[in-house]
């Protein structure tokens, strides 16, 4: 068994309504350009060390955000590998048994995105860790998430290698990884994506209902309208059919809460609910929740949808007759 910390470097489409996506088969977040990695020692100290650049085939033109954060041109891009040959090199780096680790949820969506739509194979990603987890509760408990630099800082980690770089940020999560105890982190890691899957679940009070289809968490942004802008927040596609749907207008249900709702032809409406949260770096992320809506439901965001002032005097309506 080896461990593998890895950190993956995407671009994104430059708008949610380009036309590249009306010519894929699903609503692809990001296309990675940079895979970086660890293996760690057996005393769980940075090992071995994997970097390569991917040459992107859909999401061609540099977002500005994407280029501001990693520096990627596509001059620089253009000399990198195909994502087939890529992964094919960090196959034989990783060996035939091991254990993904990363610092939060994304980079897994992202790889799997990324092999699905390049018709590869993911059994081999079976085993997948997110340390921020390990790390709140071996720290302080807190169930919010951390900034990579923010544990760094919590253990005294001097920052060596470029942020934004896969392999520097492989490295810098790697060297937080050495200072945790890992052994006791993925034995009860099962309990902690428990806890965590029913803290994010979010029900009003009282209120009953079936557990979310997904859950996301989104990239970090500078400011709360970069993230109201991003794609990966505001845009939405079909869970079951890929297909990308318009989302009716967001309810602001206070703390930071919002629901909006987006109904696919074949299979439906869905009930979308998005927590909006400032990091302790000044980032903003938003947890995202799906469900597959039913009348209780849709009910719900009717009336919640409708003004308070409307709703008041749609009950003295109702109580008048």
């Amino acid at each position: 068994m080896s461990y593998i910390v890895l950190d993956l470097e995407w671009n994104q489409a430059m708008s949610s309504k380009s036309s590249i996506f009306l010519h894929l088969p699903i609503h692809l977040r990001g296309e990675i350009i940079q895979i970086g990695a660890v293996k760690l020692n057996e005393d769980l100290t940075p090992g071995e060390e994997f970097q390569c650049d991917v040459k992107p085939i859909w999401f061609r033109k540099m977002h500005y955000k994407v280029k501001k954060l990693t520096g990627f041109d596509n001059t620089r891009l253009e000399n990198g590998l195909s994502f087939p040959e890529a992964m094919e090199k960090f196959w034989k780096f990783c060996g035939s048994d091991c254990t993904f680790m990363t610092w939060g949820y994304d980079d897994f969506g992202i790889m799997e995105q990324n092999l699905i739509i390049h018709d590869m194979e993911i059994d081999w990603m079976g085993r997948w860790v997110n340390l921020q987890l390990v790390y709140n509760r071996q720290t302080d408990g807190d169930r919010n998430q951390k900034s990579l630099e923010t544990a760094m800082e919590h253990f005294c980690i001097e920052q060596t290698r470029t942020a934004h770089d896969a392999l520097g940020d492989a490295y810098n999560t790697a060297l937080v990884c050495s200072h945790l105890d890992l052994s006791d982190g993925i034995s009860h890691y099962e309990e902690m994506l428990q806890q965590m899957a029913h803290h994010m679940r979010e029900k009003e009070p009282g209120e009953e209902g079936p557990d979310p289809l997904a859950h996301t968490v989104s990239d970090p942004y500078n400011s709360k309208v970069e993230l109201w802008a991003a794609p990966e927040v505001v845009g939405f596609t079909c869970p079951d059919c890929g297909k990308p749907l318009e989302l009716s207008r967001w309810i602001n249900q206070g703390d930071k809460r919002y629901m909006s709702m987006a109904a696919c032809e074949e299979h439906g409406p869905f009930l979308i609910r998005l927590r909006v949260r400032r990091e302790e770096d000044d980032s903003w992320r938003a947890n995202r929740l799906v469900y597959r809506a039913d009348e209780k439901m849709a009910k719900y965001f009717e009336e919640k949808s409708v003004s308070p002032r409307r709703r008041h005097r749609r009950k003295k309506i109702e109580k008048g007759s």
